[in-house]
């Protein structure tokens, strides 16, 4: 149990890690940042597939 709580601690840091890469990458190149975050969001859509 504390196993799988220290995870989803990781999981969470490593998610805040990629917001914050997500804002430098969006005010270095936002249209390539638009291009990028459609692709991330078809990536989740798929992952949720797969956990169905």
């Amino acid at each position: 149990e504390r196993e799988r709580e220290r995870e989803r601690e990781r999981e969470r840091e490593r998610e805040r890690e990629r917001e914050r890469e997500r804002e430098r990458e969006r005010e270095r190149d936002p249209i390539q940042y638009r291009e990028r975050e459609r692709e991330r969001e078809r990536e989740r859509e798929r992952e949720r597939e797969r956990e169905r």
